[in-house]
């Protein structure tokens, strides 16, 4: 008897602790690169620690991140572009040098232009610039914040004489090569004057480009970048860098000019609009299956699109033979970018991104599923999109993107010729359901001088008529499939997801009836075998 009661007592400890059973399959990772997605993945890192999961990450720069992989100095990385064989600019090297590779975007976001400017004391916080302006200012042709230009764009409310102090990376970064693809597409006169003559992109910002007013400032990473713009004797300052850092320094960024007509930020839901429009390698026997082409993007009609947004991507090795992988390494690589990719997004939109759409995620899972082809001991089981709670996609309606169907229509005040608007107009960027749409952000600040305090008209958060060509529905269908990315995706039906199976309620219930019964009946058999009281 006393041997059967034991045995009780082991099976209802094993069976209402079986998270423990795991814990050797695990082994730590390291991953280096993108400090663009910096804050995202370390929110996503402190999140799987309590899962036992160990990662770590060192936010080195894009293209540092991808020489970590080609060197086999990481387990994986993150960057905003895939290798391209040779830095279009500097004609550095950039393979992986015969390791195995997989892309899969992991976040969305905007490049944003923190700014620093203070009049009397106080920042200005509702700058607004258009491209030709920004990439003027980037490239030494506006040097002051009193320029004409500068006081067109905010609808002739004119800046003090401050000088501007363009503030880039001097390491190869992501975000440097995204806003120089921007200026190499829509500005590419303006942008050659700078970069020796070249219309091309690059990670590598020219740094003798405004060497002429001695005023370029490069800094390392962003948040070197945000650390300069950000101190007491920066004022005149403006960098470029991914939303997340000026929204979370709590430090202005410049609205920008869209194609409709409408100054926005990189707020989740612009962003989300915007990328209604990039156009996705669909072909997953490309090499740079998933990867990204941002044309449309920065042409989008929607008065709600925010220019400059974007995916990034890790980079995964897939081969059975690499030698620095093993099934630990490859089952903690799996569970953290499972994670990362579904339950994580819904965590990254008020930090200052914006979360992948359906599609991208079942096509991340494809991407996590070549660990288990290159290793068969790797754990792939309960992977289900209806478990993520994205807030791009709901249940029953998996071809919509929410976040772009429900995004506020930017105030009126914000629109080529009126305002500019008071600051936090147009700023909105909380979860769905978490706040009124067209809110504005608490502590936002002084208004720029002489501009006019008004709110206009905030956004109402309802959907624009579906299929209208100029505002756009955010669906991931018709003319849009192409432009997302048409990966099949799974219906979501109404309730799916929302709860455990009965089956599983049920068992959960007799797990803790037993944690509560046999030991207490195994106490009252100690006691009545040793003839004593309880």
């Amino acid at each position: 008897m006393k041997k059967i009661a034991l045995a009780l007592v082991i099976a209802s400890v094993a069976l209402i602790a079986p998270a423990a059973q795991g814990a050797s399959s695990h082994a730590l990772i390291q991953g280096s690169g993108s400090s663009w997605a910096a804050n995202a993945i370390n929110q996503w890192v402190a999140d799987v620690a309590n899962q036992g999961l160990r990662v770590v990450f060192t936010a080195n720069g894009a293209a540092q991140g991808r020489k970590d992989y080609a060197n086999r100095s990481n387990d994986f990385a993150v960057s905003d572009i895939p290798f391209r064989g040779k830095d279009p600019t500097t004609g550095q090297a950039d393979t992986p040098l015969g390791r195995s590779f997989a892309y899969l975007p992991i976040a969305a976001g905007g490049t944003a232009f923190p700014y620093h400017v203070e009049v009397g004391g106080k920042l200005v916080r509702n700058v607004r610039l258009s491209g030709e302006t920004i990439a003027k200012i980037f490239t030494s042709k506006i040097t002051n914040w009193n320029d004409p230009q500068i006081t067109k764009d905010n609808n002739g409310h004119a800046l003090p004489s401050i000088p501007i102090i363009p503030v880039v990376h001097s390491e190869g970064a992501g975000v440097t090569n995204q806003f120089t693809t921007y200026l190499a597409k829509q500005f590419p006169a303006i942008w050659a004057s700078c970069n020796g003559g070249l219309a091309k992109e690059t990670e590598y910002f020219p740094l003798n480009c405004g060497r002429s007013s001695g005023n370029q400032k490069a800094q390392a990473g962003s948040d070197g970048v945000m650390n300069f713009i950000k101190s007491a004797g920066a004022n005149g300052s403006i960098g470029m860098e991914e939303y997340s850092y000026p929204l979370l320094a709590n430090f202005p960024a410049a609205k920008v000019l869209n194609k409709a007509g409408y100054y926005t930020l990189p707020t989740q839901y612009n962003v989300a609009v915007a990328l209604t429009k990039a156009i996705i390698n669909n072909d997953p026997s490309s090499p740079t299956y998933l990867t990204q082409k941002l044309d449309y993007v920065y042409t989008n009609a929607d008065r709600r699109t925010y220019p400059l947004s974007s995916y990034v991507y890790a980079i995964i090795p897939t081969a059975a033979d690499d030698s620095r992988m093993t099934t630990a390494k490859r089952q903690t690589i799996a569970d953290f970018l499972y994670y990362s990719i579904c339950q994580g997004q819904a965590e990254i939109g008020p930090v200052g991104y914006s979360s992948l759409p359906v599609n991208l995620v079942q096509a991340g899972f494809q991407q996590i599923a070549k660990l288990k082809t290159a290793d068969a001991g790797v754990d792939l089981t309960k992977r289900d999109v209806r478990t993520c709670h994205n807030p791009t996609f709901i249940p029953g309606k998996p071809n919509q993107n929410y976040l772009a169907k429900i995004a506020p229509q930017p105030p009126a005040c914000d629109k080529l010729g009126a305002g500019p608007c008071a600051a936090g107009a147009g700023a909105f960027n909380a979860n769905p359901g978490t706040a009124k749409p067209g809110a504005t952000n608490p502590g936002t600040g002084p208004a720029a001088p002489g501009a006019t305090p008004t709110a206009g008209s905030p956004g109402t958060g309802k959907a624009p008529t579906t299929g209208d060509p100029t505002l756009g529905d955010g669906t991931v269908d018709g003319s849009d499939a192409t432009a997302a990315g048409n990966v099949v995706a799974t219906t979501l039906p109404a309730d799916a997801g929302s709860g455990p199976p009965a089956a599983l309620t049920v068992l959960v219930i007799a797990l803790l009836a037993l944690a509560l019964l046999v030991p207490a009946g195994v106490g009252r058999w100690l006691v009545g075998r040793r003839g004593g009281t309880p």
